[in-house]
């Protein structure tokens, strides 16, 4: 597990995986930690729909952990702004791989929002970072 390349704001890892089975592998593990998926959106498709550019397989996924965000909810209304959970799946550049990274919940409420969003926010990370262990094994 580690940071993507240039990003202080998330992390990931890299799966041997095409990104099709990396996009189910990681609905599935999401599934494991609690989390649903309420949002995807296809950033290839959206590309090539509203500016006719070619754009590598990619996908943004809204993942929400209904009682973490039940605990954010209730202890902060303003945080729904920073819901859900964003995760990304790409083809990498080989073409035969996949990048996965999910921001880093800690760094996302550290944006001066209420300190009794902390404990929700440590939680979320050690989730998220559980998914993403389950996907670094093959």
């Amino acid at each position: 597990m580690n940071q993507p390349e240039g990003s202080d704001y998330g992390m990931g890892v890299r799966m041997a995986l095409p990104y099709e089975r990396a996009v189910e592998r990681v609905t599935a593990a999401l599934k494991d930690e609690g989390f649903g998926v309420l949002t995807t959106i296809d950033v290839q498709a959206t590309m090539k729909q509203k500016l006719d550019v070619d754009f590598r397989p990619y996908v943004i996924l809204g993942a929400c952990n209904p009682p973490l965000a039940h605990r954010a909810l209730t202890a902060e209304l303003e945080v729904g702004l920073l819901l859900p959970c964003n995760v990304i799946v790409y083809e990498d550049d080989s073409g035969a791989g996949s990048v996965v990274a999910i921001i880093d919940p800690a760094v996302m409420f550290g944006v001066g929002v209420s300190p009794a969003l902390g404990p929700v926010a440590d939680e979320a990370a050690v989730r998220l970072r559980r998914v993403l262990a389950a996907l670094a094994t093959p």
